[in-house]
């Protein structure tokens, strides 16, 4: 069944070294979903995204600086992986802080790869249940997550996914947990 998510907004938040295809791929499932995703940023104008860890790839336009993203604009959270992308994230507090606010307001959030590095030093991922690409697994069961090797997991909201391969799990999930984001926040 493909998600009518018409008239809301996805933020995708990424920076300089983000995996091209863990960017584009999810995106392209929002749109054709009929929702509007926007790229937030710590950079003000492009980003250049990579093809694995070392051949560059594509550059995107930033439509938001992270500093004027604001969770109550958004209605989900997607942070792609790229090593680069997420070690840079993890360490940028209005980054951190964003992440926070989604799951403080109980929006959905999906991450994949290297991504839940970013939950990580946001402090979210205590006691759930989540998969990453297998390299950060300990980093993962270290914030007191536990981690499994499958490829896609859901946990109250939280979508997270392995690597690339999984890209047609995920985004079915995250727009799943979108469409069931916003039937929620309607019937509060």
């Amino acid at each position: 069944m493909t998600e009518n998510l018409t008239g809301q907004t996805i933020a995708f938040v990424a920076t300089n070294g983000v995996e091209q295809d863990e960017l584009t791929s999810p995106w392209e499932a929002v749109k054709k979903a009929g929702a509007t995703p926007v790229l937030v940023s710590d950079k003000k104008d492009s980003i250049t995204a990579m093809q694995g860890d070392w051949e560059h790839g594509d550059s995107f336009s930033v439509d938001r600086h992270i500093s004027e993203a604001k969770v109550e604009d958004f209605d989900s959270l997607v942070l792609p992986g790229g090593t680069l992308n997420a070690d840079a994230l993890r360490t940028n507090d209005d980054v951190l802080n964003f992440v926070r606010g989604f799951f403080s307001a109980k929006k959905p959030v999906a991450s994949i790869c290297h991504g839940p590095w970013i939950l990580i030093n946001a402090g979210v991922v205590e006691g759930r249940t989540v998969t990453s690409v297998d390299k950060i697994s300990i980093d993962l069961k270290n914030a007191g997550a536990n981690w499994v090797d499958q490829e896609v997991v859901v946990d109250n909201g939280l979508t997270t996914s392995r690597h690339p391969g999984d890209l047609e799990a995920f985004n079915a999930k995250l727009l799943e947990e979108a469409a069931e984001g916003k039937h929620r926040q309607q019937t509060v």
